[in-house]
């Protein structure tokens, strides 16, 4: 997946509108947007569910400022790692961040859900990475309020009807064969995200994470194999705070980058 030059200017560090965060436990520094979408746990369980071994390829789509992406590479630093957003800002915020931690990566600008062709020249190579990573805009837009944060409202909204499926589309043109998706969503999105793998994937993974013991679930994580065969698998459920409203010993480690969420 090639880089393609034109993205747009580098939010200036000392800008008010650009925070300076830390992820697992201080390894991964974060510059992002102060306002608009925001990496928090979704990113750190959809990182925890890729496990690239050394030299595979890495796509982060949807990868905002890189937060999934750059902590995967904190893991795993003999992969490759491969930024896909559609805002030349956030990617300029990508590039940014790999800089501050060290990490080699390519810098795609490319919107997921235009058509194959369009995809292909922005550079997004079919049959091209190992793994996919993404996060979907995950709201509904027909019964959710848009946020005046364009930026916002794009992280988290998709067109209906098919826009999540015509996502999961394009992240499985990226991938090679036996190569593996990792998408966290909604708990309940799982019909809307189980329906466009059920062709063309097997050896799904699946493990629902809810924010207390006695809570329902708020979000489902799941790993595909392209072109696998295996039976779906269901994990333990995770529990992400304790009565105390502390994170669980398991999210707490999750958190810091201590172990893998399957």
């Amino acid at each position: 997946m090639p880089e393609p030059g034109g993205a747009g200017a580098v939010p200036n560090p000392g800008d008010p509108a650009v925070s300076d965060d830390a992820l697992l436990g201080g390894r991964v520094r974060l510059r992002q947007l102060t306002r608009g979408h925001r990496a928090g746990s979704d990113a750190v369980l959809l990182a925890a569910a890729v496990a690239p071994r050394a030299g595979e390829t890495v796509a982060d789509v949807g990868a905002g400022a890189g937060a999934v992406g750059l902590m995967v590479a904190a893991r795993v630093p003999e992969a490759a790692v491969a930024f896909v957003e559609n805002d030349p800002a956030l990617l300029d915020l990508c590039r940014l961040n790999a800089g501050l931690n060290g990490v080699e990566a390519r810098f795609v600008v490319a919107d997921v859900l235009a058509p194959a062709a369009e995809r292909r020249r922005a550079g997004l190579a079919p049959a091209s990475a190992d793994w996919v990573a993404t996060n979907p805009p995950y709201l509904d837009p027909a019964r959710s309020r848009r946020s005046p944060d364009p930026r916002r409202a794009a992280a988290h909204a998709l067109p209906a009807p098919d826009g999540l499926e015509r996502w999961l589309g394009a992240c499985a043109d990226l991938l090679k064969p036996r190569g593996r998706l990792a998408l966290i969503h909604r708990a309940d999105a799982l019909d809307r995200c189980l329906a466009p793998l059920r062709r063309g994937f097997g050896g799904l993974r699946l493990r629902f994470v809810h924010p207390a013991r006695d809570a329902p679930a708020i979000r489902l994580v799941l790993t595909a194999v392209k072109g696998g065969r295996a039976p779906l698998t269901i994990a333990p459920p995770l529990v992400l705070h304790a009565p105390d409203g502390r994170f669980t010993p398991e999210a707490e480690a999750l958190h810091r980058g201590e172990r893998p969420l399957f």
